[in-house]
């Protein structure tokens, strides 16, 4: 079975997705699959993302499924309740993490500093989120701490197709999180095709 970070590197880029309405999440998702992207990150900033991961999942079971601004245990449960293959916190919190390892779950935290990241190697792990992106330096700051640290990166904040592939260049970097080819106004407007060719033209 592959790892996760095996399966990010496959898929390269991750769509972070925060979707207002359940009933989007099946055709959002086959838009998704069937246009080469089978992954979705799927942020806990609005109410319906269990229901939408759970929908998901249960459509399209090869799916790469994460459920993404996870801030506690309870939010931990819910997700992989739901069916979420993995978890994806905008900081650090040891408290999450080591209950993320607990109940088996992949976790990939956020982290922008080189105390952040030697917190999270001293926890075990390996992959991490690498946020917010621009706002902390950018390829430069990644540089840096990829000299340093045997850790591989997902960055995420203000990635867009204008600087996306100067990040997916660097070695440590596994995937890219990004929301341009999601965006809410198509997805709220259930503009499938609009958003199949965004999808294409990653």
């Amino acid at each position: 079975m592959k790892t996760l970070e095996q399966q990010l590197q496959e898929i390269r880029i991750v769509p972070v997705i925060a979707i207002e309405k359940a009933e989007y999440a099946v055709p959002l998702a086959k838009v998704l699959v069937e246009n080469g992207l089978p992954c979705a990150e799927i942020t806990f900033r609005t109410e319906a993302a269990v229901e939408s991961i759970r929908l998901m999942r249960q459509a399209y079971p090869e799916i790469l499924l994460g459920a993404g601004t996870v801030l506690n245990k309870g939010q931990v449960d819910a997700a992989k309740n739901a069916g979420a293959d993995f978890i994806v916190s905008p900081g650090l919190n040891p408290t999450t993490v080591k209950y993320c390892q607990e109940q088996g779950i992949a976790i990939v935290p956020g982290v922008n500093n080189p105390s952040l990241v030697e917190q999270a190697m001293e926890l075990g792990l390996k992959t991490l989120k690498f946020f917010p992106a621009e706002p902390s330096g950018g390829i430069g700051m990644l540089k840096a701490l990829s000299a340093v640290y045997p850790v591989s990166f997902m960055p995420t904040g203000g990635i867009s197709p204008s600087n996306v592939e100067d990040y997916l260049a660097l070695p440590k970097v596994v995937a890219c999180g990004g929301t341009w080819m999601v965006p809410t106004n198509l997805l709220n407007a259930e503009d499938w095709d609009g958003l199949a060719e965004l999808v294409k033209a990653l």
